[in-house]
């Protein structure tokens, strides 16, 4: 089974990609590490600033490992905010019945609430620079825009709105 993870700005995507792999020993690719490693070797003109641009840079590469890795009957977990509201219309029969998909968002309501919390928590698995853009006017711009574009997609996407732990709890239960 290939789980492909995505979702907005600090929704908790690695530390789920974390108890994924912890649960179920799948192997996982963080999209960021590749994303970074083809920065920091100067395989790439683009920034961490750049993230559309690296969306479609990257995901013709993630799309061919997610296809080979279903071809060789081999579980993988692809965590990243580089994966296309439209995907899904890259795999055919063949591939998408070994994908699950699963996209984080917040509701306005949680940022408001538990901004600080949100805050606390950005470096709980990997270590983060301190980003001074984040506030809670960009993260409710991030989430709308993640849940807009993926809902118009036609996909599910994971509304964290009270209590995060159970929304965790569930995505988890959803790869079963």
């Amino acid at each position: 089974m290939i789980i492909l993870l995505t979702g907005a700005s600090h929704t908790g995507k690695t530390l789920l990609a974390q108890r994924l792999l912890e649960k179920y020993h799948y192997p996982y690719l963080s999209i960021d590490h590749l994303k970074m490693g083809l920065i920091r070797s100067g395989n790439t003109q683009f920034t961490s600033e750049d993230d559309e641009a690296l969306t479609w840079h990257l995901w013709p590469i993630i799309r061919e490992i997610v296809k080979t890795a279903v071809e060789n009957g081999q579980n993988l977990i692809v965590e990243g905010c580089y994966i296309p509201f439209n995907w899904r219309q890259d795999f055919g029969d063949r591939y998408l019945p070994s994908i699950r998909f699963i996209c984080l968002a917040m509701s306005e309501r949680y940022i408001e609430a538990h901004f600080g919390e949100i805050i606390g928590h950005e470096s709980e698995i990997e270590s983060r620079l301190v980003d001074s853009d984040c506030t809670p006017d960009s993260l409710k711009a991030d989430n709308q825009s993640i849940i807009d574009g993926f809902q118009h997609a036609g996909e599910r996407v994971v509304l964290i709105d009270s209590d995060y732990e159970q929304t965790i709890k569930s995505c988890i239960n959803l790869c079963q």
